[in-house]
């Protein structure tokens, strides 16, 4: 088993639509019995789970071999579009569902539907397979699946007065308010994304909760308006009064992560993983779990990633043996025990090590009232675009209302 690191970065759908031709032409590089999977890494304990997973598979298939190329998240876009363009893409590759509408579009990924039975489909919940369905086809499985939820740090709340985390959004703003007057100069009372993945979402927690939608029922971008005001108007007022760390745009996802981890935070917004990584990273962390603030109503944000298999694979018989292994109820309950994922199957939800997780439980019964990303051609232009505006908001450079009209007819523009 050969594993690759690739340090590649950027995310474009207009190299997907130039390689599409050269699809027709070209097939993927893999040797007869080799099957090539690319995956991005979700922490430091994704090789080894693939690793094992791959070596327990040829174990009971030795005319296979599974051949690993793991890639950071922020690189995998570009890496697949690069690939694809020169025909050498792997036969498998874990991707963000929200990409799955553009490369079935482009007729890049198989559908699923001819290998899928009705025993496999039965392991699934559904709600997790759903995601991938395109038109009535199928074309990806749920590898990783999350929802979101607030961490708060029950010391720093304390310092400040506050036994309880905030249940609404002007809550938020008076415990800010108070941990500011009450923390050391380096600590912070909310981690406010503004780097890279995500940050969109950040700005979408807040504008749900005010009744917003990201798009209209009839297609077309939905942020400029009355709840994407308050929302955008919120962080604003809340970097202005030093309630975010300093320098929001410079900080990822990962980044106010690990400033929660070290209590430097005392609230951020994030996935079921972080539960995981306390327990390995800060197991004395202090800390708590809530629903995302309301404004005039509750919602999260509901996360899959899916892997896919590659339309111009040779080995697509091997492949599917590979991924029905994986999606075996060992395999997954050995990779979400891993990376602290929420079940996706049956049987493993009905483990003790997920069953009877205190944190875990807060996170599933957050599923009802998740919104997921619409699955609409271009998402990623969707969010580069939103995000560049919400960055200029962050920096003082646009003002709020400004900066949604600029999200709107950008966003508009690509969706037409």
């Amino acid at each position: 088993m050969t594993t690759h690191f690739l340090t590649r970065s950027g995310s474009v759908r207009t190299g997907l639509l130039a390689g599409a031709a050269t699809l027709g032409m070209m097939a993927a590089a893999a040797e007869a019995g080799t099957v090539r999977v690319t995956i991005p890494e979700y922490s430091s304990n994704t090789l080894p789970y693939f690793e094992q997973a791959a070596e327990a598979f040829m174990a009971e298939n030795p005319d296979t071999t599974i051949e690993l190329e793991m890639v950071p998240w922020t690189a995998l876009q570009q890496k697949l579009v690069t690939d694809i363009s020169g025909g050498v893409n792997a036969d498998l590759a874990v991707i963000g569902t929200r990409w799955i509408l553009d490369y079935a579009e482009l007729g890049v990924i198989e559908p699923l539907d001819d290998y899928i039975t009705e025993e496999f489909s039965s392991r699934f919940f559904e709600v997790f397979l759903t995601p991938s369905v395109i038109d009535g086809t199928n074309y990806g499985l749920p590898i990783a699946a999350s929802a979101r939820a607030m961490f708060y740090n029950k010391d720093i709340l304390s310092a400040a007065g506050y036994d309880a985390p905030p249940a609404t959004w002007e809550e938020l703003m008076e415990v800010s308010a108070a941990i500011k007057e009450s923390a050391p100069d380096d600590v912070f009372a909310y981690g406010l994304q503004g780097k890279s993945t995500e940050t969109d979402v950040y700005f979408y927690y807040p504008m749900w909760s005010y009744g917003g939608t990201i798009l209209t029922e009839d297609g077309k971008s939905n942020v400029n308006t009355e709840a994407g005001l308050t929302a955008l108007t919120m962080y604003k007022e809340m970097i202005e009064n030093g309630y975010t760390q300093p320098g929001v745009v410079d900080y990822a996802r990962a980044d106010i992560e690990t400033l929660f981890k070290q209590g430097k935070l005392g609230m951020i917004i994030t996935g079921p993983f972080v539960s995981k990584q306390i327990q390995e990273q800060s197991p004395d962390l202090n800390y708590g779990l809530a629903k995302v603030p309301e404004g005039t109503n509750f919602a999260t944000y509901g996360v899959t990633d899916s892997i896919v298999m590659f339309e111009n694979s040779e080995v697509k018989e091997e492949a599917w043996a590979f991924l029905d292994f994986l999606f075996s109820n060992e395999q997954r309950v050995k990779f979400d025990e891993a990376e602290g994922f929420l079940p996706v199957n049956r049987f493993e939800a009905e483990q003790p090590q997920f069953a009877d997780n205190e944190d875990l439980k807060v996170f599933t019964s957050l599923l009802a009232d998740a919104h997921f990303a619409p699955l609409v051609g271009g998402w990623e232009e969707i969010a580069d675009a939103t995000l560049t505006n919400l960055q200029a908001v962050y920096l003082g450079q646009a003002e709020p209302a400004d900066a949604l009209a600029e999200i709107e007819a950008a966003v508009n523009g690509i969706l037409d």
